[in-house]
This record gives C-alpha cells, structure tokens and sequence, in this order.
C-alpha cells in the first residue's frame, strides 16, 4: 500500500504482521493509504495506537447512531453472550428474535408484519428483490422478474442489489456484462419525469416485479436528497400498474432522516421494506426484510415450491437480535429524535460557511446528514488525511463531503465537525 512504511515498527504488532493479509473495501491496495490503526473508542471518538483522539463524522458507515460503548447495549449483548450465543434459525427460535419482530412490525407502518432476517444490507435487499420475483410467480405470473431502480441510487455489492445500482454513477461499471438486466431511470422528481416513468411500467409492467427506492436520500450514489411527493408518485404509480414497492431503508432507518423510518415522513407504505445498519446500533451485523400481509400470504400455502427458500448461517444471530432490542430500548427510553433535530440544525448552521466558498456546488442537510457537494474533489486520501490533521474523522467520496454523526453527539464535538469541514473545505483548489 501506498504511505510512509519507516514508522511500521513503532505501530502495534498486530497491525504490521497482520496488514499485508487483509484485503480492504473500495480501495485500489497497490495505491490507497494505509488504514489508521484503532485500539478503542468511546462516545463519538475512535482511539489511535499512537494515542490520538478523533471524533467521527460518520458513525461508521452510519452505523452507531448512540455513539460507541453504549452501555445498556453492552450489557445486553454480554448477557446475551452467557446465554445463548447463537443458535440456527431453521427448526428453532429464540426469544429476542421472536421479540425483535414483534417489536419492529409495531414500529413500522400498519401490515409490515413479516420479518426476514439475514446479516447485511445488500443480503436484505436481495431477499427483498427474491420475495418480490416469487411474489408473483406464486400467483403464476413466471415473466415478472425486472426491476425499476434510479438513476443515483445504491443498493449493496453482491450481484443482484448490484443490479438495481446505478452503475454509471456508482462503483459497478465494470460488471455491464454479467448483471441482470433493469430499468434504472430518473426518478419522479417533476411531472415531465413521472410522466415517462408512467409510460415505461405501462409498457413493461407485465416484466417488472417491483419499484426500489432509498427513500428520502440516495446515500452511497452521493448524498442526494428528494422530497416526499416522490415516494407518494411511486405509491401510486406502483397501485396503477400492479407492481410491488420496496423501500430500501439500509441507511434512512431508525432516525438519521429525522422520523424513525423515511417512510414515515412520507406517509408512504412500501409493500417490502429492508433495514440495516443503525438496526443494532453499531454493535453487530443484522438486518432485516419486512414484507407486508399481501406479499406474505402469496408465500402461504400448502405447496412446498410456494415457500421462500432462503436462509442464511447467521440469520437472527442471538447477539445481533439482543442488541437490536437493546437499541430499540434507547429510542424509546431516551429522546433520540430530539436529539437528531438538534444535530440537524447544529449542521445547518455549521455547514452554511461552506455555501459561497471557492469549488462549492451544494450544502444540504436532512435530519442528521450534512452534505457540502463540491465541484470535484482531486485527491480523496489527501482531502481525509486533512481531516486527520484537523482531530476529526470525516470520509469524502466522489465529489461529496458528508457528515452524519452520532445522534448522541456532543456540542462542542460537532462544532469541531463542522468547523473541520468549513476549514478543509477552503483550502480546498476548485
């Protein structure tokens, strides 16, 4: 890898022996710079070996929603541990899977009542686009097997949610030749756009199976916002030409939109909803696909073929399922969403320095995301060292520097976030 190696041996035994045997995500190995070494973290803070603090900007890929170490969510997954690790979800259950659903399906919008567990976004969403696909030759209908996906939208890495990214503004370009052929098109953001969405599923409905948005934000196609009247276009477009709606919530689950689901902001229901991420917390793989009623009783039947034959190793893993229920504890308990309105206009303010500089094409914030879009960015592990340098840790990609924190994060913290931003920003050469 690329960087400095002389100071390998002041690094911690277990990085320099270990290092060149990991394969890394969305790095080119030959070029990209090491990864920072960390020993601890604790609240909205990741611990260097050398001793250095920086406060996330990201809540690790959105993930940690409570902040790192959250103790009811530790004590929950060690005793958990003591109990009852894990055991196969095939033939037997346990009590916080069985209590993880019926917690989730109350939450969600009436008649999201089945829960399918896995372990990952992208494995939600392909248990999604699978249920949507056999929905309907359940009901015989065999020639239903694409999918309406967005221009800007992502959806994981294995092949099938691979097929519904854009691969033109995403990460998949390169694999044209083996995926499934969709239909990724602009979304119904003006009438002009719902009108040749309105055409295209008159014309094909007969071959699509379903509809899947992110709703609210795309999030890894770079950050981009729309507003509510989409999803309601969509909800009714799907009702008028007879296909399945799902919503792909990995990222805008559990409160980083502002509202406990996207969906809800929305007053949308989706026929099939995935969740991920900030589902445990940031403590443990899990993620889940909720169908509603309709979708499940086309599963329903006598005929063995009908049943979705799908079921990962780790599926409903006992520790992920406790810590989920512990971080469903804490958006009841505590007052989380009031805390991502008070980070949401923390970024407004903070951000808004950001608006006229040189480079700058966009400041955005929704809920507990904030985004400066720039005009390009020429060196992205240049532009992150900088944000090292600055005590902070802040991952751009694209042309996109985003922030989305911990809802529990501090004032002063996030004044550092924001003020590291503005600050890198400027010296940024547009």
């Amino acid at each position: 890898m690329a960087g400095d190696t002389s100071k390998k041996n002041e690094l911690p035994g277990w990085y320099a022996g270990g290092l060149d045997h990991v394969w890394l995500p969305y790095a080119q190995m030959k070029t990209a710079s090491p990864p920072l070494p960390v020993v601890r973290t604790h609240g909205s803070r990741i611990v260097l070996a050398d001793g250095r603090e920086l406060i996330d900007g990201v809540a690790s890929w959105w993930t940690a929603c409570h902040g790192y170490n959250q103790p009811h969510i530790k004590q929950a997954v060690e005793r958990q541990l003591n109990e009852l690790p894990h055991v196969m979800f095939g033939g037997l259950a346990h009590e916080q899977a069985l209590t993880l659903a019926r917690r989730l399906t109350a939450l969600l919008p009436d008649d999201l009542s089945r829960v399918f567990f896995s372990d990952s976004g992208s494995v939600a969403v392909e248990v999604a686009m699978k249920m949507a696909v056999q929905y309907w030759i359940n009901l015989g209908q065999r020639g239903r097997s694409q999918f309406v996906a967005f221009k800007g939208g992502y959806h994981g890495d294995t092949t099938g949610a691979m097929a519904v990214s854009d691969a033109e503004s995403g990460m998949h370009a390169l694999f044209g030749g083996l995926l499934p052929k969709n239909y990724i098109v602009d979304l119904p953001d003006s009438a002009e756009r719902a009108a040749a969405l309105d055409k295209l599923l008159g014309e094909c409905a007969g071959a699509v199976a379903g509809i899947i948005v992110e709703p609210l934000v795309q999030g890894a196609g770079g950050m981009k916002f729309h507003d509510a009247n989409v999803l309601k276009k969509l909800r009714a477009l799907a009702d008028k030409h007879d296909v399945l709606l799902i919503f792909d919530e990995i990222f805008t689950g559990f409160g980083r939109t502002g509202t406990l689901f996207a969906c809800e902001a929305a007053g949308v229901k989706p026929d099939i909803i995935t969740l991920s991420k900030a589902l445990t917390g940031g403590t443990m793989p899990l993620a889940a696909t909720v169908a509603t009623r309709k979708v499940f009783d086309a599963f329903w039947s006598d005929d063995p073929k009908k049943a979705l034959m799908h079921g990962p190793s780790y599926m409903a893993n006992a520790l992920a399922c406790a810590a989920a229920n512990a971080s469903l504890d804490l958006f009841e308990r505590e007052p989380r969403l009031q805390q991502v309105a008070f980070v949401s206009a923390a970024l407004l303010r903070g951000l808004e320095p950001c608006r006229n500089l040189p480079g700058v094409k966009d400041v955005r914030v929704k809920g507990a995301i904030g985004v400066v879009e720039m005009e390009r960015i020429g060196n992205l592990d240049a532009v992150r060292a900088r944000f090292v340098e600055e005590g902070v840790f802040v991952r751009p990609f694209g042309n996109v520097i985003y922030l989305t924190p911990a809802f529990t994060i501090a004032t002063d913290e996030l004044e550092t976030l924001t003020g590291a931003v503005t600050k890198v920003v400027r010296s940024l050469k547009s």
